[in-house]
């Protein structure tokens, strides 16, 4: 039983956190508040709550799934000494929470020809870091029902090893991994969540996610 450690306790973290339980790993979340994660405890008792720190240090993968805008410092909390040599399973986006919508399309706070993840892999080195579940929505992510159809989930990273474990755990969750390369695809990755959203704003159409057809 591998050891799955979630930092984030947001909706989207415990969707995850449930799936890591219900495909058979042993899971901790990482929180700053336990309180919030009463519900979530009650619904999932082997599931376990503690501090980013306790949570990265119990973890073998690592599951970042904070806001982006906090991503790099709940990493520092969680130390870097905890998260060297661990796959880290990027699930952030640099959305500008300053700045909403126009025309259903967010902003984000990265500069062009940039990443969240890049930034996020250039201050922690010794972690690899591997982009995915970035670009669906929270109750589509784990084990999705599309009539058959299995929704591609486009990943990248530095580190190859650390993409194979990935690629298992989005076939375990349902969906047809697609490997875009090297961190530097990770900025176009991160804009699937742009173009996702557009129409949830728009027409309130949030089920919706992507397949990538080849010949």
């Amino acid at each position: 039983m591998k050891k799955a450690g979630i930092l984030g306790s947001g909706s989207a973290g415990q969707t995850l956190a449930a799936g890591f339980l219900k495909h058979g790993y042993d899971v901790m979340i990482g929180t700053r508040t336990a309180s919030k994660l009463d519900k979530w405890k009650a619904s999932n008792p082997l599931g376990k709550v503690g501090s980013f720190e306790e949570t990265a240090a119990f973890g073998e993968l690592i599951v970042l799934v904070s806001k982006g805008a906090i991503a790099k410092d709940v990493l520092s909390l969680a130390g870097k000494q905890n998260l060297s040599g661990k796959t880290i399973i990027d699930v952030t986006n640099p959305i500008d929470a300053s700045a909403p919508p126009v025309n259903g399309v967010l902003r984000y706070f990265t500069p062009a020809n940039s990443s969240l993840m890049e930034d996020l892999q250039a201050a922690f080195p010794e972690a690899n870091f591997v982009k995915a579940f970035n670009s669906t929505g929270g109750p589509t992510m784990v084990n999705p029902d599309y009539n058959g159809i299995i929704p591609t989930m486009f990943i990248c990273g530095n580190n190859d090893a650390a993409k194979t474990e990935v690629k298992t755990i989005l076939t375990q969750f349902g969906w047809d991994p697609e490997d875009m390369g090297k961190a530097e695809a990770a900025g176009t990755i991160e804009s699937l969540c742009i173009l996702w959203c557009i129409p949830g704003f728009l027409n309130n159409q949030w089920s919706h996610t992507f397949k990538l057809l080849k010949k």
